[in-house]
């Protein structure tokens, strides 16, 4: 309201600019920008979503959650761990001194040729875990992290690949805050490599909610 206010006062242009189109944008603001079309993965604490973006302004919705947003996933196992909030880096952290395969949680793909998520299964098998096995909470911890992640990065990842693959893009990209975590980012690489796709990430301080990436979109 004040920006409003005040670009009304000072005879200013006011652009109204959706921010999730600027979490698409921030990907264009690096040193290596995807080519059109490309596939582009949602990823933050209140968005899990996928779209197919044809020009600057054109994002086409693939897909999207039906429940929790990732972030909201990582943020509740985090809450469940006594780790804090946010959730995000501190699971990414505890989930590289873990063993991802001693807990194997769900893999939720509700269909795997559509593109949907769904987050809210996993958030309840890790409480479900904790629950039969409280000493886990702290000696298990980096495990039970470690775990999660996996899940929720294979989904994600498969998802994202199958995208590009239907829209027969050459390009993809992860954007939003989870697009810092080193496990879907590793994931999403190693998995691309191996098809031929090229995978295009915002730097550390773009993926977060930043005013560069809403300039972008006005501009």
């Amino acid at each position: 309201s004040f920006a409003k206010a005040y670009a009304y006062a000072r005879g200013l242009p006011f652009v109204g600019i959706n921010h999730l189109e600027g979490h698409i944008h921030s990907v264009f603001l690096g040193d290596d920008p995807p080519e059109y079309p490309f596939v582009a993965l949602l990823v933050s604490g209140g968005h899990t979503s996928l779209y197919h973006v044809t020009e600057r302004t054109r994002h086409e919705l693939m897909g999207q959650t039906r429940d929790d947003a990732v972030g909201e996933a990582y943020d509740k196992v985090a809450k469940m761990l006594g780790l804090g909030y946010p959730g995000g880096k501190v699971i990414d952290d505890l989930a590289a001194r873990g063993d991802a395969g001693r807990i194997r949680f769900p893999r939720v793909y509700l269909d795997k040729d559509a593109f949907d998520f769904s987050f809210s299964g996993i958030k309840t098998a890790v409480n479900r875990h904790l629950q039969t096995h409280p000493a886990d909470r702290e000696a298990g911890a980096a495990d039970i992290a470690a775990g999660f992640q996996a899940a929720v990065v294979e989904v994600l990842t498969y998802k994202l690949i199958q995208a590009a693959r239907r829209r027969r893009c050459r390009h993809m990209a992860i954007v939003g805050g989870v697009a810092a975590n080193r496990g879907l980012r590793d994931s999403v690489r190693s998995a691309a490599s191996e098809v031929g796709l090229r995978v295009h990430i915002p730097s550390l301080d773009l993926c977060g909610d930043n005013a560069a990436m809403v300039a972008a979109v006005g501009y």
